[in-house]
């Protein structure tokens, strides 16, 4: 009898992660290893262990619960639930294009599923060639680079190495942009237009890019080109960054600021879109949806329109066909 062949290569999803239940004791395990990476939070270990532990687990937890909450749908976490479907259809859609099975795995840098139970689900389909594609269309060493050290501390008791390549980012590529014009578009083919279009990215501190980190360069490039495939101009259109967290600098401007600068200066009607997730979570339809709304409308704004993320669309997915297709060349 033939042996069953081996795929050609196999995929490895990831995203942030999120809790496993919108409770504080959920949020609090979550908490507790997203923070304590470094790559998140550099403050030198023995300071930053004090205040984490002593301070922020203590307290923060049960108010990130309650946003949590305030999303979370019948099949659980929102960014969950997403990125399970984007998973799915990914593997259906690499299926018709190669003709046969490409495993394809989900991780999360944080929580569950672990980067160690993707690995053995790729191993066990015999999987020797292993594309990572972190769901990050914009490169940031909190993000990216994370996955890469998650990656690598989960293949520390790996006997046997799989030839690896990655997908550092994506941030300008055509099928990306495209699909980002084509939510815009038809969104406002069914709601209309507002007066200005925000394109809101997760922030990082203002020193981690005073050190290089190219991710507010490339947020910058990636809502020029958006723009650009809208046809606006320039007074049509804003980026800013948003979710800042502790006291000191992070990129600006502040989408929070922005906001209530614009609803104070008679701006009637906002429509926001974030291009840096992949899926919809607790920072868009927490953050975005409902704090956001709060700050524009009390500021004097009559109209906020939240535009939804990329999530299980078909060109999203198509664009991750392609990425896929340009980053395998040679294992197919």
């Amino acid at each position: 009898m033939t042996a069953p062949s081996r795929p050609p290569f196999g995929v490895l999803l990831v995203n942030l992660g999120t809790p496993e239940a919108p409770t504080a004791k959920a949020v609090r395990n979550y908490l507790a290893e997203f923070l304590w990476d470094k790559r998140v939070v550099d403050v030198p270990r023995p300071l930053w262990w004090l205040i984490l532990h002593g301070i922020i687990l203590r307290f923060r937890p049960g108010r990130v619960a309650k946003g949590y909450a305030s999303i979370w749908t019948d099949d659980g976490s929102p960014l969950m639930a997403i990125s399970k479907k984007q998973q799915q259809a990914l593997k259906q859609q690499l299926a018709a294009a190669y003709g046969q099975d490409i495993p394809v795995a989900l991780a999360m840098t944080y929580g569950q599923p672990t980067m160690e139970q993707a690995g053995r689900e790729l191993r066990q389909a015999g999987v020797e060639n292993m594309l990572v594609l972190p769901l990050y269309p914009q490169f940031s060493s909190s993000t990216t680079a994370a996955v890469y050290d998650r990656l690598a501390s989960g293949l520390k008791a790996c006997p046997h190495l799989p030839q690896t390549r990655w997908v550092n980012e994506y941030h300008q590529h055509p099928g990306y942009i495209q699909a980002l014009a084509n939510s815009v578009k038809e969104y406002w083919a069914e709601h209309g237009q507002g007066d200005k279009l925000l394109m809101s990215f997760h922030g990082i501190p203002q020193r981690y890019e005073d050190r290089g980190d190219p991710y507010p360069s490339q947020c910058r490039a990636t809502a020029k080109a958006l723009a650009a495939a809208l046809q606006l101009n320039d007074d049509q259109w804003y980026c800013a960054f948003q979710s800042r967290f502790g006291r000191e600098e992070w990129v600006k401007p502040y989408t929070d600021f922005t906001l209530k600068e614009w609803g104070g200066a008679g701006v009637q009607r906002v429509d926001v879109i974030s291009p840096a997730f992949s899926a919809d979570c607790l920072e868009t339809l927490e953050e975005l949806e409902e704090e956001n709304r709060e700050n524009f409308i009390e500021a004097g704004g009559h109209q906020y329109h939240y535009i939804p993320c990329l999530n299980d669309r078909d060109d999203h997915i198509q664009m991750m066909v392609d990425l896929v297709k340009e980053h395998t060349k040679g294992w197919d």
